[in-house]
């Protein structure tokens, strides 16, 4: 058994890990709020602009060989996964579950070979350690950006589908539910399919809009060309779904890293009134041990006069 001093030295080493660990859940419930702030205030936007989108290709017509972003590959062969997750740890499973399912997307479509773009130290670190191939990373992002923070991701990833070299654009990413439910998500990215949207909080979104646009309507748009506005709308909503994701995600890790943190201070303080019941009865046994040992003594003395 530990002795009284090594028992003492461990309740106050964990009673000072409970207090970082409170702080931080602090700072991460802080953090949380203004991210679930950003996040949730950015939706109408998106949801408003996709409708628009939708609406753009059912009045036009058969759009898909007006824009690059929109044709639909003959035959996939060339995959790239924009993967979202975070710099730091101690976020529970918030990133091994967004790296499993990529993971997971990667080898059930046999695409083991994927291009990766990654945001965030701990997918790259991951993808890189099991020999994925990473041909961008990205890190340090604000933790409230704007669209200039995101737009050389989004550059990329454009680029690389216009040029060819990609023939599918994947983005892996978690969904902001609520506090305690945050969902892994990835779906497709480019070519741009109006009309389908893969992610629930985003389709749960567009259900409650209470006036859609009427596909029945007609709406003028300037220019009149459907190939200079395409050119228009179709990189700036490519970006928008980027940047969006990129909001999603970051409200998930501050929650995630908040109930991480409140669940490591709980589990701190049950340890150490665990400890502390602990030192007592071995306090109170050395107590009676050297009582009995005086006793003894005592008696001792007594039969030797």
């Amino acid at each position: 058994m530990a002795s009284l001093q090594d028992i003492k030295r461990r309740i106050k080493s964990i009673t000072n890990i409970g207090k970082v660990t409170r702080a931080m859940q602090m700072v991460a419930a802080s953090k949380m709020r203004r991210a679930q702030e950003q996040a949730i205030a950015s939706r109408p936007y998106a949801a408003k602009s996709w409708e628009i989108l939708t609406h753009l290709v059912e009045q036009a017509g058969d759009v898909s060989q007006l824009h690059p972003l929109l044709m639909q590959p003959e035959k996939v062969e060339k995959v790239a996964i924009l993967l979202i997750t975070s710099d730091k740890g101690l976020a529970g499973g918030y990133n091994g579950n967004t790296i499993r399912k990529t993971t997971a997307f990667m080898q059930d479509s046999n695409h083991q070979e994927a291009s990766l773009i990654t945001v965030g130290r701990k997918g790259r670190d991951f993808m890189v350690r099991y020999g994925r191939n990473v041909v961008a990373e990205f890190s340090e992002i604000p933790a409230r950006p704007s669209t200039l923070d995101i737009a050389p991701i989004s550059h990329i990833v454009i680029d690389g589908f216009l040029s060819g070299e990609y023939d599918e654009v994947y983005i892996a990413y978690t969904d902001f539910v609520n506090t305690l439910v945050q969902e892994p998500t990835l779906r497709l990215l480019l070519p741009i399919q109006p009309g389908q949207v893969d992610s629930k909080v985003m389709e749960k979104y567009l259900a409650k809009d209470e006036k859609p646009l009427s596909s029945g309507s007609v709406y003028t748009y300037e220019p009149d060309d459907p190939t200079k506005l395409l050119d228009t709308i179709l990189p700036r909503l490519t970006e928008l779904q980027i940047y969006q994701a990129y909001l999603e995600s970051r409200a998930s890790e501050e929650s995630a890293r908040m109930i991480a943190m409140r669940n490591a201070t709980e589990s701190a303080n049950e340890l150490v009134g665990d400890l502390t019941l602990t030192y007592n009865r071995v306090r109170q046994e050395s107590i009676t041990s050297e009582m009995l040992d005086i006793a003894g003594g005592a008696e001792a003395l007594a039969q030797a006069s």
